[in-house]
């Protein structure tokens, strides 16, 4: 069960989410009379289309998606958040303003039911098919790497961190709008559509009991992942890397090794790669990164060709290591542990 200030902090944040507005259009010339930073009231004119609206701002009546819970004759604050590609509101207030007990209890309620079950590492898998490597040649491993790091980072974990930075002008609104929370399942297709003529999907909120927006129901796994990570300290990638080749990948923060600003320790953190390779068969690597930036290295195999073809290849991989600016404190290659 999660502690009681992790809760109520969780809480908090998923009440102050709003979704962003977004004009369904491309910028037109009309885009340039905005600029960020502006605020505008809204007028509600019509709805178009499911979660579609069109809105009077200023002289001028703009599409855009808006959250189910607005309809027609609201006026909504609106303040503007990029102009390009295409026009980008923050909805700052509403006249259903989400602040009496009745609203709030339908996701307090599912945050509580959520808090309930037992943590377990937040496991993110590719919500895309195709391999982050898709050439058939070895990968780069710097690209391969920059590829891992942009399937975490946009797999919707870390979503409000992003929103902090993007308030610092540390990230863009295009990047925001790229995660899981600004985004709705594809729609079912008509038949003889072609899935790639389809526009992508801005996910507003869904209402339960007539009250506030509660967590739509297909982002309410990665909340129970968000919720797994703050508690374990651990998280779980999984998906294609290259071609025919899927790859599991552990990341443990040792938060009991915290920075601590009296001796100047860094954290430490711990990662565990794992692959079924057609020739070596499973193969893991557990690198742990002490606070003094040294890795301890273990690398284990199930059969005792493999575990000697990495016994022979490990003074290229110290040698590479050390190239890279990597010192390694130890380095072991062993059996697998027996499955439980």
């Amino acid at each position: 069960m999660l502690p009681a200030n992790l809760l109520n902090a969780i809480k908090a944040l998923a009440l102050d989410q709003k979704p962003l507005a977004t004009a369904t259009a491309a910028a037109s010339p009309q885009a340039s009379r905005f600029e960020p930073g502006q605020k505008f009231q809204g007028s509600v004119q019509d709805q178009i289309a499911s979660g579609q609206f069109r809105v009077r701002v200023g002289d001028q009546a703009i599409q855009m998606q808006l959250p189910a819970t607005v309809k027609s004759g609201d006026t909504i604050a609106l303040q503007v958040v990029a102009t390009q590609p295409r026009l980008v509101f923050s909805m700052s207030a509403s006249n259903n303003p989400l602040s009496t007990p009745e609203q709030l209890s339908s996701a307090s309620r599912l945050l509580s039911a959520l808090s309930q079950q037992q943590p377990e590492k937040a496991v993110v898998r590719t919500a895309h098919k195709a391999p982050l490597w898709p050439m058939p040649q070895p990968p780069e491993s710097k690209q391969l790497a920059g590829q891992l790091h942009e399937a975490l980072s946009y797999s919707g974990l870390f979503y409000e961190s992003h929103q902090a930075q993007w308030m610092q002008g540390a990230r863009s609104i295009t990047q925001l709008l790229q995660e899981p929370q600004n985004r709705l399942p594809a729609p079912p297709l008509a038949a003889g559509e072609n899935p790639a003529t389809q526009a992508p999907q801005r996910a507003p909120a869904q209402p339960q009991d007539g009250g506030t927006p509660a967590i739509p129901e297909h982002l309410q796994p990665l909340v129970q992942q968000q919720l797994n990570a703050l508690e374990t300290r651990q998280m779980v990638w999984h998906g294609n890397v290259w071609p025919g080749q899927t790859m599991q990948w552990e990341i443990h923060d040792h938060e009991q090794h915290a920075p601590s600003t009296e001796t100047g320790e860094q954290r430490q953190w711990t990662t565990l790669i794992s692959l079924n390779l057609p020739r070596l068969g499973t193969v893991s690597a557990r690198l742990h990164f002490s606070g003094n930036g040294e890795l301890s290295l273990a690398l284990a195999a199930d059969t005792g060709s493999t575990r000697m073809a990495l016994g022979n290849a490990s003074a290229q991989l110290l040698a590479s290591l050390a190239g890279n600016g990597i010192p390694v404190a130890s380095m072991q290659v062993m059996q697998h542990a027996p499955t439980q």
